[in-house]
């Protein structure tokens, strides 16, 4: 796609979105199912079915893929379509390239063995290595744009509202919103 052809592609929707500003705003939706498998949940993707439980060093097997990783891993395809896309726009030939996206963890968190290691990632790095044809200028923009548009990485730099709730079904359905304190259910509707 060139430049010209994105700016087609895309002038209709950026239009609308100035004058229709609630179009813009969507609700994307991930979905996962828990069966009789323990230790796993089943994310379904626009492609497959994809199995994640945990990780080698919180006891996993290694059979099913682990949810930080693919968690990087929307990290590197959000960063790599999204800098594909300022590359076009701005008219950089980027004849190919690889994203690489490292985060660092420490278990001790997530097993509980300390409460002084948080859990999650303490560091997060993404890194491109591209054959392309740029300058320095060039390659400075790409990246402040990329940096910039990257919906995943702005995400995780600067967090949304984040909730959890709990639905309970069958017989006895009871609703109520997880807090920051996971073993105590409020009741009502989340």
């Amino acid at each position: 796609m060139t430049a010209d052809e994105l700016r087609t592609c895309q002038a209709p929707l950026k239009e609308r979105y100035r004058t229709e500003p609630a179009a813009a705003r969507l609700t994307l939706q991930a979905h996962g199912t828990l069966d009789a498998t323990p230790l796993t949940c089943k994310v379904e993707t626009a492609r497959a079915v994809v199995e994640a439980g945990l990780h080698p060093a919180t006891g996993g097997d290694g059979q099913t893929v682990c949810s930080g990783n693919m968690l990087l891993e929307a990290l590197v395809a959000c960063a790599g379509v999204t800098l594909r896309a300022v590359a076009t726009a701005l008219g950089i030939n980027i004849r190919q390239g690889r994203v690489t996206a490292e985060g660092d963890l420490d278990f001790r968190g997530t097993l509980g063995v300390s409460k002084e290691v948080p859990v999650g990632f303490q560091a997060i790095r993404v890194r491109f290595d591209l054959d392309a044809d740029a300058t320095p200028e060039q390659l400075a923009t790409l990246m402040k744009l990329t940096e910039r548009y990257c919906v995943v990485y702005q995400t995780l730099r600067h967090p949304g509202q984040l909730s959890l709730a709990v639905a309970l079904t069958g017989n006895d359905k009871h609703e109520g919103r997880l807090g920051s304190n996971p073993s105590a259910v409020e009741e009502g509707s989340p």
